[in-house]
């Protein structure tokens, strides 16, 4: 909580490529809260996901349905509470651990990426680590708001002199060091109340990161990244979009429709019980209409227990699933075309989240979007269950790949010690009262 005072979420020490780790993450959403433990180890390099340097086993997952959260944000404290608490102890039952830290996914706080230019003069005749740290520093100095908690802060690119697209300017010659970085911020309100659900189940929170990134990195393969992609994540309260080029994530943004307000159009609509409409969804949702709709029947039980259940015929599903499934696409659409993404002609799009699963939906948002579509799933995972494997836990699936590119994020551990040990702590206060009392 700290940090966040300061327009900071925590982040993640960068993971080393010889040394096996116990990582565990949790996702928060407006259906579910699913919690996984993985036993991540160093693996030599492959030409499959070459990025990755450790194989991901799973070996504990725990999910609830979600209370106390909407639309990614937490409404009931102590409800959003105890769901955390009921994930948790699931998973660390199949893992046989303790847990004591996990990164979370971060949805809500309307996520908002900017671009931001920084140069200095080099120190020497060649680039050290040390010009590197300070003009990453003064890049990152502009992204703090009022209000706003930066969530990422990642170069993209750097420039020596004239020259850009330099991955990595160590040991090169040149007078001027700049860099392009990409920030993505959320509000601070909604950053604390996730922090303090989780905090409240005895948890500390190790990273905070968005979760289109997330879902990004556990379904795009690196040739996606590096071509250019954007992967849309349809949850149930929330859609996000994060967009990747050159390898890079560069963009994301999010909106606060989803797969629920499909639900609740089907409630409304065939006058039934939300928890049957969710069903009718799930085994009958389609946007896509065949011949034989009008003739099959689905049985709807209604809201009032007075009435008798009725029929509907499924192309009825259909055309009240359809306009919104369309909404949501075209809203996702007009994002896209004021990102990066709308350079990238040839940019595929990959689709995750549990609404991604409607029938049909691939091919309805290739004609919206105007891209190749495809349904993403969890990439390079052992040990997920069946039930796990789709792309409804890609978020979930990515937090457990992060610590493996964690080094790409840039953060100031010596003033980030500062404002944990420093002006704000207890025995800093009491310095300040003995000066000023005697």
């Amino acid at each position: 909580m700290n940090l966040l005072r300061h327009g900071l979420t925590p982040k993640m020490k960068p993971l080393s490529p010889k040394r096996a780790a116990l990582v565990s993450a949790i996702d928060i959403g407006s259906s579910k809260i699913a919690c996984l433990i993985a036993r991540l180890k160093p693996r030599p390099s492959q030409d499959v996901l070459p990025r990755r340097s450790h194989s991901i086993e799973i070996i504990g997952i725990g999910h609830t349905r979600a209370t106390g959260i909407k639309g990614g944000t937490v409404t009931n404290l102590q409800e959003a509470e105890a769901a955390i608490r009921n994930a948790v102890a699931s998973a660390e039952r199949m893992a046989h651990v303790q847990l004591e830290s996990v990164a979370v996914g971060l949805s809500a706080g309307r996520l908002m990426s900017e671009l931001f230019t920084a140069t200095v003069h080099a120190s020497g005749a060649t680039i050290a680590d040390t010009d590197i740290e300070r003009v990453l520093g003064a890049g990152s100095r502009h992204s703090i708001r009022d209000g706003r908690a930066v969530v990422h802060s990642m170069p993209i690119g750097y420039a020596l002199d004239d020259a850009r697209g330099i991955r990595d300017p160590r040991g090169m010659l040149g007078k001027r060091l700049g860099v392009d970085m990409h920030v993505v911020t959320a509000d601070i309100a909604a950053a604390r109340n996730l922090m303090l659900a989780i905090e409240r189940a005895h948890l500390n929170v190790e990273a905070m990161v968005a979760t289109p990134y997330m879902a990004g990195l556990a379904t795009l393969t690196d040739d996606e990244a590096d071509l250019g992609s954007a992967v849309i994540d349809i949850g149930a309260g929330t859609t996000t979009i994060a967009v990747f080029s050159g390898g890079h994530f560069v963009h994301a943004d999010g909106f606060a429709l989803g797969g629920r307000h499909i639900t609740m159009d089907l409630a409304r609509g065939l006058n039934a019980r939300i928890s049957d409409a969710e069903r009718v969804k799930t085994l009958h949702g389609s946007v896509l209409s065949g011949s034989a709709d009008e003739r099959e029947m689905i049985t709807i039980s209604p809201a009032d227990d007075r009435e008798a259940a009725h029929l509907v015929p499924r192309a009825a599903v259909v055309r009240i699933v359809k306009p919104r499934v369309e909404e949501i696409l075209e809203m996702a659409r007009d994002r896209l075309m004021k990102s990066p993404f709308a350079t990238e002609p040839r940019g595929r799009v990959v689709l995750t989240g549990g609404a991604s699963q409607l029938n049909g939906l691939s091919e309805l948002a290739g004609t919206v979007l105007g891209r190749q579509v495809r349904i993403g799933r969890p990439l390079g995972l052992s040990g997920l269950p069946d039930a796990a494997k789709g792309p409804a836990f890609a978020v979930a699936a990515g937090l457990l790949v992060y610590p493996q590119l964690a080094y790409l994020e840039h953060f100031e551990p010596r003033r980030t010690r500062q404002m944990m040990t420093g002006t704000d702590n207890y025995f800093s206060r009491v310095g300040r009262w003995l000066r000023e009392s005697f």
